[in-house]
């Protein structure tokens, strides 16, 4: 009785998980391996094709479970490990647990147990949680949030410059529509268009930034007191990205490194400058904003690097064209870090 019921169970839990059913490998076995271990161990390999013998020879037993993706097990009992594949590709594992008094037979996320340790035959079927696929590919939309600072000829400029930066207070933030083509397992080729606003504050926010014919120029406003002076701008952007992620390429998940780098290109939407003072007299604060279209540069063009770990991603990015017009105006790149969201 227990075995009819056992084969029934095993066909209806197989045509569950392919929707279609099973036809026999019209293809005789041709050899098959049998290795013996401990006490009572042992692992039998049926195979019917040189090519998987070359691959088995190449692979350990560490390998073998994982591929196999087996749940540890303490019970006594003997374990039957099926591989069932199709034409298409797809594979399903079904695993037959056999003990004294109970059967597990588990397909999929499928697992019926049959408890003969009563009076009566128990059947239960268990529903396991669907695993999450990673798709071939995907569109998501993201956040970037970050502060900015500049460098001139591979340094931020010190105190005494006028145009020295503010690191809190000068923010960056961008929203990104992405694509992410899968090319092989952990290895993806991301798309992105988006917008970002750049914000420049000034370390010494005495200077006003203001355009002239000759460019941008950083005044001294000794006749106010300053309380805050910035440059903004927005963008319009473009990116590719390469990313790797080991989580992927190791079968661990999120619980893996991830690395992304690749270069972004924008074009300037709007920009001003802003700048904040008092009266010497004494006053309530004042706002002088004017438009700094005049200086800046209309495109940027760099490279963004992502590094991330389980739920936590960061970010930089580095214009590799200056922030103003050249020849005149100091030759200044923006440089971004933050966290994505």
């Amino acid at each position: 009785m227990k075995k009819y019921l056992m084969s029934l169970i095993l066909i209806a839990l197989v045509q569950v998980a392919f929707a279609a059913p099973i036809m026999p490998d019209d293809k005789p076995l041709n050899d098959s391996i049998i290795v013996e271990f401990g006490q009572s161990g042992k692992m039998v390999f049926v195979i019917d094709n040189p090519d998987d013998f070359e691959r088995l020879k190449n692979m350990d037993i560490n390998q073998i479970i994982k591929e196999l993706d087996l749940p540890t097990s303490t019970k006594d009992g003997e374990l039957t490990v099926v591989e069932i594949k199709q034409k298409d590709g797809h594979r399903e594992i079904v695993t037959i647990y056999e003990d004294i008094d109970e059967t597990e037979v588990t397909v999929g996320r499928y697992k019926v147990i049959v408890d003969e340790t009563g009076n009566r035959t128990k059947v239960k079927l268990i529903t396991g949680p669907k695993k999450e696929k990673d798709p071939d590919f995907r569109t998501y939309i993201n956040t970037d949030i970050g502060i900015n600072t500049l460098f001139e000829n591979g340094n931020i400029p010190g105190d005494g410059n006028a145009y020295s930066p503010k690191g809190w207070g000068s923010w960056n933030i961008g929203w990104n529509w992405m694509a992410s083509q899968k090319l092989s397992k952990g290895r993806y080729w991301d798309f992105g268009l988006g917008l970002s606003w750049y914000n420049f504050k000034l370390d010494n926010p005495n200077y006003q930034i203001l355009g002239t014919e000759d460019g941008v120029a950083f005044v001294n406003r000794t006749d106010v007191n300053g309380f805050k002076s910035k440059v903004s701008a927005s963008y319009l952007n473009v990116l590719t990205m390469y990313r790797l992620d080991f989580g992927k390429l190791n079968d661990s998940g999120r619980d893996g490194l991830r690395v992304a780098i690749g270069p972004y290109a924008g074009y300037r939407l709007g920009g001003r400058s802003k700048f904040v003072y008092r009266e010497l007299g004494g006053s309530g604060r004042k706002k002088d904003k004017t438009s700094a279209g005049s200086y800046l540069n209309n495109v940027r063009f760099g490279i963004r690097g992502e590094i991330g770990f389980r739920s936590i991603t960061f970010f930089s990015t580095y214009d590799f064209n200056p922030l103003f017009q050249q020849p005149l105006n100091p030759n200044l790149h923006p440089f971004s870090f933050g966290l994505v969201f």
